[in-house]
């Protein structure tokens, strides 16, 4: 991955961009989008849309989606001494929230703060072997009343963890919030490089959705007002590959070895069958996931649309979801863009994607 796109992805990730509060991070996308794209708009809820115009009339709609939002908390109270106590935003792992740092991001500007608890010291045996409510934890900013705490913040400002991108050994990354800006950031690149390439034969829409993690919302109402005739969701998936994971559950699926495709009811079998085509003829490492039911991303809401679209869902292998520190590949995120752009140019017409 050159400079450019790394900055890129890494200011994606950095952005706030809890469920409902998406805009700093969108703000990003519009911005990366608006030079390559035809058009690129926000819907009412916060969506955004690029689009890129086929070479010819009539062509079929394709359209990629990565979500922005990402896991993160609420302001819900103050109290008379001026501690903070909060609400999660999607599926937080409460284990891991005590004793982390934090950002409120109120109209001030972002204001540091620290997640606070009894001491281990202070609990019971008991409770030392439970996990700690979130109404039991606290952000402590620092001040002493409430009068001081609502002159910087106000009820319902969100909240991040005040962790970054950071570089490991090799190509591999930590940060916050891959799920799912990394999918965004994809979505991006491919446009980019549609955009390099010359005109595609498919009328291609790239879509940053937001509020997917609390029930796919964005997605929901994007695919409805695009009305695609193929729709891929651009996701993290879980990586296998460290100590206490059951393969034997999940499947084998390693950080490094390529993207996955998932396949089974939520996916359209034409399309996987291109997708792995592709894989082969450019030589592009894949892992392929077993998957029964709907796969609880944005890929089942594009494909239940309307009538019903060709939907797939390619994921990134990914270390420690919805942690602060979600570890993947730089290289998966390359071998993704360059699996999605090479499927752009092999669409065809929209009746290669009815079973047979």
């Amino acid at each position: 991955m050159n400079d450019t796109d790394f900055a890129f992805l890494k200011e994606l990730v950095e952005a706030p961009s809890p469920s409902g509060y998406e805009q700093p991070a969108q703000r990003i996308m519009r911005r990366e989008l608006e030079p390559v794209a035809d058009e690129v708009t926000t819907d009412v809820m916060g969506n955004v849309i690029a689009r890129i115009a086929a070479a010819g009339e009539g062509a079929p709609r394709l359209m990629l989606a990565g979500h922005c939002d990402e896991i993160g908390f609420m302001v819900k109270y103050v109290d008379d001494a001026g501690f903070i106590f909060f609400s999660p935003i999607g599926g937080v792992d409460a284990h891991l929230v005590p004793g982390q740092r934090v950002l409120i991001h109120g109209t001030g500007g972002p204001v540091l703060g620290v997640v606070g608890k009894k001491p281990i010291h202070m609990m019971e045996t008991k409770e030392r072997e439970t996990v700690v409510k979130f109404k039991a934890m606290f952000i402590d900013i620092g001040c002493s009343s409430r009068s001081e705490v609502e002159a910087l913040v106000a009820i319902g400002d969100p909240v991040t963890l005040k962790v970054g991108l950071e570089r490991l050994q090799g190509d591999r990354v930590i940060s916050r919030a891959f799920d799912d800006k990394m999918g965004a950031f994809i979505v991006a690149r491919v446009l980019q490089e549609v955009r390099r390439r010359g005109a595609p034969p498919v009328e291609l829409y790239g879509v940053s959705t937001v509020q997917e993690e609390v029930g796919l919302r964005g997605g929901a109402t994007s695919v409805y007002g695009i009305d695609p005739d193929i729709g891929i969701a651009v996701e993290v998936g879980f990586a296998t590959d460290f100590p206490e994971v059951d393969k034997k559950e999940l499947g084998e699926f390693k950080v490094g070895s390529g993207p996955i495709l998932s396949r089974g009811a939520n996916v359209n079998p034409a399309l996987f069958e291109l997708l792995m085509e592709c894989a082969r003829d450019e030589k592009i490492p894949v892992q392929v996931m077993a998957q029964a039911r709907a796969t609880g991303t944005d890929a089942n809401v594009i494909q239940l649309s309307r009538g019903g679209v060709a939907a797939a869902l390619v994921s990134v292998p990914l270390r420690y979801m919805h942690t602060p520190v979600e570890l993947l590949s730089l290289s998966d995120l390359e071998n993704t863009v360059r699996l999605l752009t090479a499927l752009v140019y092999r669409i065809r017409d929209r009746g290669q994607f009815i079973p047979n």
